[in-house]
């Protein structure tokens, strides 16, 4: 199965700055299974940063470059399924960590294949 990414990398300060010229629509950054456990699940591996800590910098980020963000955390795949759908028929971008389900879940990789907005 291929990888679910298929754009530039996240960390690519010009594609972000290219959305927000190109969009008023958000940026979804959508965040899977047990990602919730940051800075409480084996700190000295993930760090201890928290999702909550993670989202507060994505915010800020984004306000700098004047993009509205929808940050997501669930535990169940199909959720993750219907979020990326959602952002698709918005016409938004999609930053997606899917967890555990990055390298296993054929239906994120359907989902993000189904959909005709960028996906990282």
């Amino acid at each position: 199965m291929a990888p679910l990414t298929r754009c530039r990398s996240p960390h690519d300060a010009t594609v972000s700055k290219s959305m927000a010229q190109d969009s008023k629509k958000p940026i979804y950054v959508l965040n899977g299974p047990n990602l919730n456990l940051l800075g409480q699940r084996e700190p000295g591996v993930y760090g201890g940063k928290t999702l909550a800590d993670v989202e507060m910098e994505c915010q800020a980020f984004a306000a700098k470059l004047g993009i509205e963000i929808i940050f997501r955390q669930t535990n169940y795949e199909g959720e993750l399924v219907s979020w990326i759908h959602e952002a698709g028929e918005s016409g938004a971008a999609v930053a997606v960590n899917a967890g555990a389900y990055t390298h296993t879940s054929v239906a994120l990789h359907d989902a993000i294949k189904g959909v005709s907005v960028p996906v990282v």
